[in-house]
């Protein structure tokens, strides 16, 4: 049966979705807002950037260990809750004129620390829902949702932004949350307690979680391939809107709606995912997919104003197509090897190594940024990324084809 016709994953599905439009509107919307509307130094634009991942080097490990204690949908709805609050205060700080950037890292902080719980639980929610002979299946079409929202997502933030202002558009990513809590309240299916064993402390449960995913070499390569290139593209995503609003006088229209590229390549990923794995094996996809398509990331600080501004576009796509084909094919993988009482543990470590890259990403871009300018930042961020897949390379990956059959104990 396809998950098309499984009602609760439906439920999962569009609320996912709505919710990854808001965040997507919100991603562009709030830079934009520091940038344009509150004078934002690059220092501060790269300390945003880094805000909203840091919650992953903070509580990403014992986040793990929770998730696998709790039932894991009360626990997402309650953070889509707390994070729909939070994000509310950006609009009303602006329309009583006492926001500040500060608030903004603040709020930024506390939305990535309910992520880090809400993406945990997520991903390990997933296979008790659909089954583990679906995953492939489920993550594809949560991907293409998230790429569908990063299609449209920049663009009608940039929109949003100059018809009703940046804080106001804020709006959209907080109802988002709150639509995906509205959806996850219709799923009937019953979520069983986790099972009782014998807890040894928090410290000990961490390091199982921790064990499981650095003591598997093509796991362990997966995480440092990730990791590295979330490093490098936090630096380039730290210098974008610097690069294109201030250093080539792009409008906030024009720089939404390039950036939308990013997630036309991501919804072709996602459409194409399962076909990647049937022609070229599900294990070999995930080096497959960045050797192709990572090198067109050169081009992006390469982009100059007039018919160059396609060079940014055809970098962030071919970032996008890629980094979904091989998000499918390594999570599948990730979740299909794992067994299901350390689901919880083992994406929250990984989460933890390839997330915890990010807020020193975000930092060293806006470094970067004020000292070599926001083209240089891109060019340290491009070819960072070109060098990630090194990893899987070396890896068993590469003699690999197709996923394991059983889980590893």
């Amino acid at each position: 049966m396809s998950l098309r016709q499984h009602r609760d994953f439906r439920q999962l599905w569009v609320g996912d979705t709505l919710s990854q439009f808001g965040a997507s509107i919100g991603q562009f919307a709030i830079p934009a807002l520091a940038v344009t509307q509150l004078a934002a130094t690059p220092f501060e634009v790269g300390a945003l950037s880094a805000a909203e991942t840091a919650a992953f080097l903070l509580v990403g490990l014992p986040a793990g260990v929770w998730v696998d204690r709790l039932r894991r949908r009360p626990l997402m709805l309650r953070a889509d809750l707390c994070r729909f609050a939070l994000l509310m205060t950006i609009p009303v700080a602006w329309w009583l004129h006492v926001l500040t950037v500060w608030q903004l890292i603040v709020v930024a902080l506390l939305v990535g620390l309910l992520t880090v719980f809400f993406d945990v639980a997520y991903q390990s929610y997933l296979p008790s829902l659909v089954g583990r002979e679906h995953i492939v299946e489920g993550n594809a079409k949560l991907q293409i949702s998230q790429s569908a929202a990063q299609v449209s997502g920049p663009a009608l933030g940039g929109l949003l932004v100059q018809l009703i202002g940046a804080a106001t558009s804020v709006l959209a990513t907080a109802l988002g949350f709150l639509s995906s809590a509205l959806f996850l309240l219709r799923i009937r299916t019953s979520e069983p307690q986790p099972e009782r064993t014998e807890r040894r402390g928090m410290r000990a449960e961490i390091a199982e979680g921790l064990r499981f995913v650095l003591h598997q070499p093509t796991l362990r390569a997966i995480t440092f391939c990730t990791g590295t290139s979330n490093l490098f593209n936090s630096i380039a995503g730290a210098a974008m809107l610097l690069f294109l609003i201030r250093q080539l006088h792009v409008d906030t229209g024009i720089a939404g709606l390039l950036m939308t590229a990013g997630g036309v390549g991501g919804l072709l990923g996602g459409l194409t995912a399962t076909r990647w794995s049937r022609a070229f094996g599900q294990a070999r996809t995930i080096w497959l997919a960045p050797l192709v398509t990572s090198p067109l990331s050169l081009l992006m600080p390469l982009t100059e104003r007039g018919w160059r501004l396609i060079l940014f576009a055809v970098a962030i796509f071919a970032f996008g197509l890629g980094a979904v084909v091989y998000n499918v094919a390594q999570v599948s993988y990730r979740q299909a090897i794992c067994p299901d009482q350390l689901l919880g543990r083992m994406n929250a470590s990984v989460r933890f190594l390839v997330w915890g890259t990010m807020p020193i990403g975000g930092l060293i871009g806006g470094a970067l940024a004020a000292w070599l300018t926001p083209r240089g930042a891109l060019w340290v961020g491009s070819v960072g990324e070109v060098l990630a897949v090194l990893w899987v390379l070396a890896s068993p990956l590469r003699t690999m084809r197709d996923l394991p059959t059983s889980q590893v104990v």
